[in-house]
């Protein structure tokens, strides 16, 4: 296996060009922060970002839980990759993690320097300094699973091929892990009832809700309510549609993966109620 290294220190935009570096050198198999990644999927590992503190954060990045360490390996196994790139604060973190991997030596080495300009740098350093923004490959759909009741921001990717012409690069995600800032944050309950409550309430089919029920898990969120319908309409249409608006509202406005959305029409009235 063809082993390559992406050095750069912390937040000087390495995750950000991952996909550029890898394509360039026809690489398809990334390992960035503790997991695998293969062509904007993620198919083992666990990410560094999750985690609480910045020592929870070097601890999986560098594999040293052996159930972490285990199914990564198991993946390399079974996927057998050409070549890998993997992505480093340090010369020796690279060689390590390699080492840990058992992927053997690291045959080559891309500086961030190399790819990215003084200016570019010194930039990026001021995001991650000020906003406690993270870079992650691959698009955030594959990171709504695990990245539950974070805040997500998609960021395509460009690359300037001549004056006026780009090459898409394809879909990064943004996201703040706990240790970039000061404390948590809770969606409660009752915030994500009135989500849906104004959603539901707004929808000329729909009258009220008469039971809402949520139960959270580390997979995302499952919404069991019943509702009162307004004779006259779609009955079945208008529940999915009232599905569809819910799981857009809750993702834009709560950052939240919604796993089930279980809508019961349980009466129905002939002319909606005066709000």
């Amino acid at each position: 296996m063809r082993v390559v290294g992406f050095v750069g220190p912390s937040g000087t935009g390495k995750s950000y060009r991952a996909l550029w570096v890898a394509k360039e050198r026809n690489i398809d198999y990334i390992i960035d922060d503790g997991l695998l990644i293969y062509q904007n999927r993620i198919i083992a590992g666990k990410s560094a970002k999750k985690e609480p503190t910045k020592v929870g954060s070097i601890k999986t990045a560098l594999f040293t839980d052996p159930d972490h360490r285990n199914q990564v390996i198991e993946a390399l196994k079974k996927h057998n990759p050409d070549a890998i790139l993997i992505l480093g604060t340090s010369d020796g973190m690279v060689e390590r993690i390699a080492e840990i991997l058992g992927l053997g030596t690291v045959s080559e080495k891309v500086y961030i320097e190399d790819v990215a300009s003084e200016l570019e740098i010194k930039q990026a350093l001021n995001t991650r300094i000020h906003q406690g923004k993270h870079v992650i490959p691959v698009p955030t759909v594959e990171l709504k699973k695990d990245f539950a009741g974070y805040f997500l921001d998609p960021l395509q990717i460009f690359k300037r091929k001549a004056k006026g012409h780009f090459q898409n690069m394809g879909e990064k995600s943004v996201v703040r892990p706990p240790f970039s800032y000061n404390g948590k944050y809770t969606v409660s309950d009752y915030a994500i009832y009135q989500i849906v409550n104004h959603i539901i309430t707004g929808m000329e089919e729909m009258d009220k809700i008469s039971r809402f029920r949520i139960n959270k898990d580390n997979d995302g969120v499952i919404i069991d309510m019943d509702v009162i319908m307004v004779y006259g309409y779609n009955l079945v249409d208008a529940i999915k549609r009232a599905q569809k608006m819910i799981q857009a509202g809750l993702e834009r406005f709560a950052a939240l993966n919604i796993r089930e959305i279980c809508i019961t029409a349980k009466g129905l009235v002939m002319k909606k109620s005066e709000p």
